[in-house]
């Protein structure tokens, strides 16, 4: 009876550890995945931030134009960890300017003006110019 409840426990764990392996297979992200990877992680991070009458908004060069300048300027309020903001787009704009340079990427080299400032509606943090 103990080596039948055994095969019942044994069988369904072997399925288990074959099915979650590492294929070896798979190659590593490319450089433009990874972009598009931070820049998503960057957007949601920014997107969960809040404003109201504590919080304050502000908003960051974001992106890279081979041109040189950023590409956008991304909003958000300090209700999220802002150094951490900071930080990965620091590291996308400098990884974004590495790639234009390597794969000599064009841009329309037009200016993106920063907003004079940024209010607070509904909760969202919205430029204004």
């Amino acid at each position: 009876m103990k080596i039948s409840t055994f095969k019942y426990f044994l069988i369904p764990l072997c399925l288990l550890m074959l099915s979650t392996q590492c294929d070896e297979n798979s190659e590593p992200l490319s450089k433009e995945e990874q972009l598009i990877s931070l820049k998503t992680e960057i957007e949601n991070l920014a997107n969960t931030s809040i404003c109201d009458g504590i919080f304050e908004c502000k908003f960051i060069a974001f992106g890279s134009k081979s041109c040189g300048g950023p590409k956008s300027y991304l909003m958000y309020s300090t209700s999220i960890d802002t150094e951490q903001l900071e930080s990965l787009i620091e590291t996308y704009n400098q990884n974004e300017t590495q790639y234009n340079t390597e794969n000599g990427i064009f841009s329309d080299c037009s200016i993106v003006i920063p907003p004079t400032s940024v209010n607070c509606e509904n909760n969202t943090c919205v430029p204004v110019y």
